[in-house]
């Protein structure tokens, strides 16, 4: 035999190479058909195929599944309030032992409006905890003390939230939601903190002029836009808008935002003063309103960085800057809180106090939400159909004649003429801007 071999692999090694090469292709193609007709058999045999089988926690599983809903159109909203104490008690029990899934599932529980989809979220991860009897004494020790205190029918613990003024100014932001997050994006500040500058202005108008508002913020959900001294749903001044702009331009400039910002405010006219009026009293698109917030509230970080003091993550100092002006933005250790003063029912509230408690409330945080960053600086800079796509975005909606306000009778035509019409209104038709600068 193997003699036999050494004689065939002599005359192998005999034959030209061509001949070689036409010899192993041969081989390897009659293997890999080889290969493939015995795993087609294998195939057709059925060796191949896994049947599976049940899962060992079948009735574990089936169980989660028929937890009952809890019949939520029965219950009071002090009943739903008590039902969710328990199982935040319950979440907080699992906690002690599995921070992770607690965690989760403490986030999931924000997007549903059902308790019972919590019971099930931990009947399923109870399924592989070995100490659930631990787990489940721990919570009856947790509810049992939640229980020795009545669940309180207050509806808010922030004072000023729980009259009508908030609920209808929430439906009114939502409207504007798309308009701020683009304004953030673009100004490179958190919306957040653009909504927060806006709860202050727009409650300070509801109760300086209480009954007027009543009759347009109330019944019909729109914000406040002025267009006297002050402009826009935010009340910017002339002159603090003409200062954002040039500190836009100025590399020299203690609130310089850095040459990505530059072009933001562009104008499309020589005429400033009218383009800028336009911009602002702009009852159907209030982007440019939400443009100048944001850069206002990055442009006073940066200032008081540049001096040593980093404020941007004080919303209630920013909110404070804000409404007082960059006149009285002066750098200076500990700074405190404070601004106008505005009486909400039997209390009083400064700006910067109720930026803040909105900030820090969690209302419309689904929309928007905190950011690890409250500023963010751009690096991408500003085409000319990024400057084009932004200055669309003034309507052309009839104003108030600029300058009534500085007229002696000025008195006997404002009363009317700078009433917004809010039925002319048409938020639902404002599109987002596409561009975004980061």
């Amino acid at each position: 035999m193997v003699e036999k071999f050494s004689i065939a692999w002599k005359q192998w090694c005999q034959r030209p190479w061509w001949r070689k090469s036409l010899n192993v292709v041969t081989v390897l193609f009659a293997l890999a058909g080889a290969a493939i007709i015995g795993a087609w058999g294998l195939y057709q045999l059925g060796v191949t195929n896994n049947g599976g089988a049940v899962d060992k926690n079948y009735r574990s599983l089936m169980e989660v599944s028929e937890i009952e809903d809890l019949k939520l159109a029965n219950l009071t909203a002090e009943e739903m309030d008590n039902e969710w104490a328990k199982r935040y008690g319950r979440v907080a029990a699992l906690a002690r032992y599995y921070p992770v899934n607690a965690r989760l599932i403490l986030s999931a529980s924000q997007h549903c409006n059902n308790p019972s989809t919590v019971d099930r979220m931990l009947a399923a991860v109870g399924i592989y905890i070995d100490n659930q009897k631990e787990v489940d004494q721990l919570s009856q020790r947790i509810i049992k003390i939640m229980e020795e205190v009545p669940q309180q029918s207050t509806t808010n613990a922030i004072p000023w939230m729980t009259g009508p003024e908030w609920p209808a100014l929430k439906n009114a932001i939502l409207r504007d939601s798309a308009l701020i997050r683009e304004a953030g994006r673009l100004s490179g500040v958190e919306p957040r903190l653009i909504v927060g500058c806006l709860v202050g202005e727009q409650i300070r108008l509801f109760n300086s002029k209480r009954e007027m508002f009543k009759k347009y913020l109330g019944p019909v959900k729109v914000l406040s836009v002025q267009s006297q001294f002050s402009y826009g749903v935010n009340g910017i001044k002339d002159f603090t808008a003409q200062a954002v702009e040039e500190h836009l331009k100025d590399p020299t400039s203690e609130y310089y935002m850095g040459p990505a910002y530059e072009h933001l405010l562009d104008f499309e006219t020589n005429d400033h003063v009218t383009e800028r009026y336009n911009r602002l009293v702009d009852y159907r698109n209030h982007l440019y309103s939400y443009l100048y917030t944001g850069c206002i509230l990055h442009q006073t970080m940066l200032q008081w960085r540049r001096a040593g003091y980093d404020i941007s993550d004080r919303p209630d100092v920013l909110f404070t800057l804000f409404n007082v002006g960059f006149s009285q933005s002066v750098p200076k250790p500990n700074p405190v809180p404070g601004g106008s003063h505005i009486n909400v029912g039997d209390r009083t509230y400064t700006f910067g106090a109720l930026g803040f408690d909105f900030y820090y409330s969690g209302e419309l945080a689904d929309v928007f939400p905190f950011e690890r960053e409250h500023f963010v600086s751009s690096q991408r800079m500003l085409t000319a159909e990024d400057v084009a796509r932004i200055q669309e975005n003034v309507s052309e909606c009839k104003r108030p004649e600029r300058g009534l306000e500085y007229r002696k009778d000025s008195t006997q035509k404002t009363s009317q003429d700078n009433q917004p019409d809010p039925f002319g209104v048409n938020h639902e038709t404002v599109k987002p801007i596409e561009h975004t600068a980061q």
